[in-house]
């Protein structure tokens, strides 16, 4: 009641919400245009082979296609984020089942699909690699034999099927493990989860009289849209205008190119609008799903619980591309380190191709696999020590002032509140309230993705104002929350903005939506923005009051120098008369994180940008002969920073705890040699909201000295713990530790039987 802010901190509804909620917006999957065509793609049916021949004769002769689209078919340009191995559709090699060799376009999506079934392909199989741990053999088959001829950023370093190495490394690991009272070993296995966004990728193409590519499509990245087809049709990014629809979700599964690149081939050759949309059986065998981990995981502590060494050898898959990849190896270090005070580290990751779908950017990258692993020890240790695994986390956090891991300064650290708050709020003192039920703590830290934000604040003569952003609005209300930013500073309603956002030709650059950090950098842009309008209104009114613009004062929205006082609207309305309107470019890009350098090698991900601290607690039951969990209570505590919008904060706890439960117990992408077994949700068995269970969110605001208004980054850490949290609460309730994702009622029962069988 006693907030100084007028609109920050306040569950104002979202700005989308109407559109959203009457039918009316305009979803990916909804857009058309006139003379549409719809295409859909030929896929591979093997894991690894050659092509010897495609025939599309058959395809040709089905009513209602107009062509089909091959490698032959347009610039034989590869690409990449870190190393350059994709391609549109496969020229010569195929390397994963599911791989796009061909599109057919039709009339109608039915006729495209009838006739993609009649394009003959001739291949000649070759070995495959389908783990990582075979496919980082020296003699393992290559999955990319070519792979010395792509190009890649000078910081990955590719040997055989190894596509990075890269270490992080802090004092003398074994010397310390040698002085330790106890070490720990253990191994962690995670699997392949879908982001499951409700709307699947879809895009349609136009090539218009100019020769410019035109697409709509439900990107999280319209800037690395543009880029990247510019890249792959050997086009200047300005030949290329990326529109962003409504979406249905992206989690970061719509980061990068999803079928774009496919409607642009078909669009070209057909020289009419061209629309893809994913079915569910290619989001689950070819869409970009979260890599699976290995991880092995050595700590040494002394005898009163402290941490004196960690080391790790992480095997990421990353599937036939390198993809995200090769940021996953480096922030799975940081998420390994975690947020402790740990003298002696030496962790040493590996990116590795396989033959299986390429993998992408999930929210919070590594983020669950690796706080699975460090948080799961975690509780092993403490149990071994005799030390409550709460307790033994406060010895060993870091607080205000420390030096993380990779030797940046904290600041803004809330750890142990989270922590306390948490263990608070589930009953943490009655640890094993009953036979078969026990609780589980986890925390972590996480990171706010910097890279630059552009903004446009126009204000128009009648005092509406427009925010004019490069980012795409995905659903988590984000923009919402920077026009809260841009309303409490300009001093105007949230109703008086309308956003337009997710145009490349009409808006200026951002980053994207991705890394939780809409709301930190677009809502940072518009505090620069209002600074300069604040400036030209000063200017203008100084011509009015005819007094110097120093002496002009701002104040709730309006210009005032003594008694006289111009409101924003009869100054925007002056502008346009006089100066072309009322207008302001801001600009945002968040300062470099210092960190010591000598302790990382060849990541690509070096810090923690504006660190945000969060403790998830959760209190459960495990029927002992079913394996089934029944989640009763679940708590988490997050730093935000600065709460913009409380229930919408709220909403992305909620939707990132469900996400993670699926994580946790149920979802996986099961494949044999490299074939997908449960290419539909049916089998897939992600969450409901009939498994949603009781969540409750706890908000912490220690502000971030980088953030509008000290916010941090919100979106990503709640899906980070529950894998972690759920796994140390099942094995308080029956004694049974599940170190492989997702913790299946069937493993639970198996791991029982394990440990009965044990000597006594």
């Amino acid at each position: 009641m006693n907030s100084p802010f007028r609109i920050i901190g306040k569950s104002f509804p979202r700005l989308d919400a109407r559109g959203k909620v009457s039918g009316k917006a305009i979803y990916g999957t909804d857009f058309v245009m006139q003379g549409m065509l719809h295409g859909k793609l030929v896929h591979s049916p093997i894991a690894s082979g050659e092509i010897l021949s495609i025939d599309t004769a058959d395809a040709m002769a089905m009513p209602g296609v107009y062509t089909v689209v091959t490698a032959a078919d347009i610039p034989a340009q590869r690409y990449g984020s870190f190393v350059k191995d994709m391609e549109v559709f496969a020229s010569s090699h195929v390397n994963f089942v599911g791989q796009p060799v061909a599109a057919v376009v039709a009339r109608t999506a039915e006729e495209a699909e009838a006739a993609a079934k009649s394009v003959r392909i001739e291949y000649k199989e070759t070995p495959g690699v389908f783990t990582t741990e075979d496919a980082a053999l020296p003699d393992a088959p290559l999955v990319h034999p070519d792979w010395e001829q792509y190009k890649a950023v000078p910081t990955v370093r590719r040997k055989g099927n190894v596509t990075n190495d890269a270490r992080l490394v802090l004092g003398d690991v074994d010397k310390a493990l040698k002085e330790s009272y106890r070490v720990f070993t253990h191994r962690f296995v995670t699997n392949v989860v879908h982001p499951g966004y409700t709307e699947p990728r879809a895009a349609v193409a136009h090539w218009d009289d100019a020769n410019q590519l035109i697409v709509w499509s439900n990107t999280q990245l319209p800037f690395e849209a543009q880029a990247t087809l510019a890249e792959i049709f050997k086009l200047t990014p300005s030949q290329v205008r990326v529109n962003v629809t409504v979406i249905g979700g992206g989690f970061g599964g719509k980061l990068r190119l999803g079928v774009e690149h496919y409607a642009a081939a078909a669009a070209l050759k057909a020289g009419r609008p061209v629309k893809f949309v994913s079915t569910c059986e290619e989001e689950m065998t070819s869409a970009l799903p979260r890599q699976p981990l290995i991880i092995e995981l050595t700590t040494g502590v002394t005898q009163d619980g402290k941490i004196l060494a960690k080391a790790a050898s992480i095997l990421v898959d990353t599937g036939a591309t390198s993809g995200s990849g090769v940021g996953v190896a480096s922030s799975v270090m940081l998420m390994l380190a975690g947020p402790y005070k740990i003298p002696n580290l030496r962790l040493e990751s590996r990116s590795v191709y396989t033959n299986k779908t390429p993998t992408g950017s999930f929210r919070a990258p590594a983020g669950p696999q690796g706080n699975f692993a460090v948080e799961s020890q975690m509780d092993i240790i403490a149990d071994a020590l005799g030390i409550d695994p709460l307790e033994f986390r406060l010895r060993n956090i870091v607080r205000e002032g420390d030096l993380a891991p990779n030797g940046q300064k904290l600041e803004s650290v809330s750890l142990e509140e989270c922590l306390l708050k948490a263990a608070d709020a589930i009953g943490w003192k009655d640890r094993r309230p009953e036979p078969g039920r026990g609780k589980g703590i986890a925390c972590a830290w996480w990171t706010t993705t910097s890279g630059s934000s552009g903004v446009y604040v126009k204000v128009g003569p009648d005092g509406q104002v427009f925010l004019n952003t490069g980012c795409a609005e995905i659903g988590t209300a984000a923009l919402t929350g920077a026009a809260q930013v841009l309303a409490e500073a300009l001093g105007v309603e949230l109703s008086s903005i309308q956003i337009v956002s997710g145009d490349t030709a009409s808006t200026p650059f951002d980053f994207g939506a991705q890394g939780s950090r809409t709301a930190f950098a677009v809502g940072n842009a518009c505090l620069d923005a209002v600074g300069k309008l604040q400036q030209r209104m000063k200017e203008i009114a100084a011509k009015q009051f005819a007094v110097k613009p120093e002496e002009v004062a701002i104040d709730n929205g309006a210009a005032k120098f003594g008694e006289k006082s111009l409101s924003l609207k009869e100054i925007a309305a002056n502008a346009q008369t006089s100066q072309g309107g009322l207008i302001a470019h801001g600009t945002f890009i968040a300062p470099p994180t210092l960190h010591d350098k000598e302790r990382t090698e060849n990541m690509v991900i070096t810090a923690i940008n504006s660190p945000s601290f969060h403790a998830h607690a959760v209190d459960l039951s495990v029927d002992a002969e079913t394996g089934e969990v029944k989640i009763h209570d679940y708590v988490v505590v997050q730093d935000v920073g600065r709460a913009i919008n409380p229930k919408y904060i709220e909403g992305q706890i909620e939707g990132g705890v469900v996400q993670g439960i699926g994580q946790a117990l149920s979802e996986e992408i099961v494949y044999e040699n490299g074939v997908v077994r449960n290419p539909g949700l049916t089998d897939y068995k992600m969450p409901t909201a009939m498994d949603a269970p009781n969540i409750r969110s706890i908000i912490v605001e220690s502000p971030s000295k980088v953030g509008p208004y000290g916010a941090k980054g919100v979106g990503e850490p709640p899906v980070i713990h529950p894998p972690a949290a759920i796994a140390n609460a099942i094995a308080s309730a029956v004694s049974a530790r599940v170190q492989t994702l997702p913790i299946t009622a069937e493993k639970i029962v198996q791991t029982l039987a394990e440990v009965s069988e044990l000597p006594k």
